[in-house]
């Protein structure tokens, strides 16, 4: 038996190779929209991907299942459990087969029993590993947005997300309920999430990847809770904000995600159309950004971002210094399913005088009379601040730009001074003209004047 574990940084996601060594027969658990390592990690082993599978209905990320069941031939499995306003709309097919409890999917001489785990999702889904050849009992469990590394899945998503209102108690009863029928397996078994450390789909992810049932349950909070109501008050307080684009993966998931066929090849254009999109590394941003565009600075939190700030209606149009740089940035949109990309523009052909630079302030010399605008979450809020500054977390600045002055001086920041750069083009856009932004955000103020800075 092979299992091989895949895990996208950007994302903060995990999915998973299974293969039969006897057969050479291959399952993929909940693939990404990028195919590209499981067509490798098959051909590397010699095996066939046959199947396909995933958890749930993915929010924040575009599922892969439908590309690589496109490209392999292989058959789809889905949950055909949950509300009826939640079944995937491509479960006709003819290449899909629909699970429900006690179901098993066969590969060679593995079995994958299912088990609805209901909670982050009314259809989630786990798969139970058992490799016979080696043993009857089982293996591994694949628990996707169930359970974590150190915490669960998060069930307010359909009512914070995706504006179903009424199914974060709901959902937050059928989890608990969940962890309890976990009470039937063993403490030996290994247990491989969906998400680590940096997911926006629980509270505080531990970057493992992987645990075992037993680890967890000596460690991890909500398998410790006995209670009902103890678990859900604890569940819903303190989630972080869900990025805006959770509601359209959803829908696109639910629907069923476009066939790819090839990885993107953007266009190389003169115009900027649409929606501009600054996506080159921080340092180039803030020594000016292309005015008008949305300036998000391409490394691990670029696709987040993206998420939150682009919207899945107008074309975009990227900036880059490279096709192979504007091709990245379409396949990390691609990812979460911004596919109207209609061009590239190379920023060495652009006049010099079409750019904004950042004008900075440090810890340690930024005006005190300013408004200081805080753009973090309100968890790390929560934490620390700076004495007066005003709080409108990044995801929400642009539906709530019309609170901020604009005959005054704003400085802007973040933690450390990755998220503010995104904030200054979105003021500038918005025509503020006197923007400044704080660098090394909160921990440079933290460390040069203290006394600025309110715990709790």
């Amino acid at each position: 038996m092979i299992i091989k574990n895949f895990f996208n940084e950007k994302l903060a996601q995990a999915s998973y190779f299974i293969g039969c060594s006897a057969t050479d027969q291959a399952i993929v658990i909940d693939p990404a929209r990028d195919i590209r390592p499981y067509l490798a990690a098959a051909a590397s082993h010699s095996m066939q991907i046959v199947a396909v599978t995933e958890t749930h209905i993915h929010a924040d990320y575009l599922s892969g299942t439908r590309e690589l069941a496109s490209a392999t031939g292989a058959t789809m499995y889905l949950s055909d459990e949950g509300d009826d306003s939640w079944k995937y709309e491509f479960g006709h097919e003819p290449s899909v087969v629909l699970l429900r409890h006690g179901d098993l999917i066969t590969i060679g001489n593995l079995t994958l029993k299912v088990l609805h785990t209901p909670g982050h999702t009314p259809e989630h889904l786990s798969f139970l590993l058992t490799d016979h050849p080696a043993s009857s009992s089982p293996n591994s469990l694949f628990t996707g947005d169930f359970v974590f590394v150190g915490d669960v899945g998060r069930p307010d998503l359909l009512e914070r997300a995706a504006k179903i209102s009424g199914t974060m108690e709901k959902g937050a009863a059928a989890l608990f309920g969940s962890l309890q029928a976990l009470q039937e397996l063993p403490d030996y078994l290994l247990m491989w999430p969906g998400h680590g450390a940096g997911s926006a789909c629980g509270k505080a992810l531990g970057g493992s990847p992987a645990t075992s049932l037993g680890y967890e349950r000596r460690t991890n909070w909500a398998l410790q809770v006995s209670t009902e109501a103890i678990f859900i008050d604890e569940i819903l307080a303190g989630q972080p904000e869900p990025p805006a684009y959770f509601k359209e993966m959803k829908r696109l998931n639910k629907a069923g995600p476009p066939v790819l066929g090839k990885l993107p090849h953007v266009r190389r254009s003169q115009d900027s159309v649409g929606q501009i999109i600054d996506a080159r590394p921080l340092d180039e941003l803030r020594n000016g950004f292309l005015s008008g565009a949305i300036a998000i600075p391409f490394g691990k939190y670029f696709t987040t971002w993206a998420g939150w700030m682009v919207n899945y209606v107008e074309p975009i149009t990227i900036v880059a210094d490279s096709q192979a740089g504007a091709d990245q940035v379409a396949l990390d949109l691609a990812s979460i399913g911004l596919d109207q990309v209609v061009g590239w523009i190379d920023v060495k052909e652009l006049d010099p005088n079409r750019f904004t630079p950042i004008h900075t302030d440090t810890g340690a010399t930024f005006n005190r009379d300013a408004l200081i605008l805080d753009i973090r979450g309100a968890g790390e809020r929560s934490m620390s601040h700076i004495a007066g500054s005003v709080h409108i977390p990044l995801g929400y600045l642009r539906e709530r730009i019309d609170e901020l002055p604009r005959d005054r001086e704003i400085v802007v920041h973040c933690a450390y001074g990755s998220r503010s750069p995104i904030a200054y083009s979105i003021l500038k856009s918005a025509g503020f003209s006197d923007v400044r932004e704080l660098l090394g955000g909160l921990s440079a103020v933290e460390a040069t004047r203290p006394e600025l800075v309110l715990t709790g």
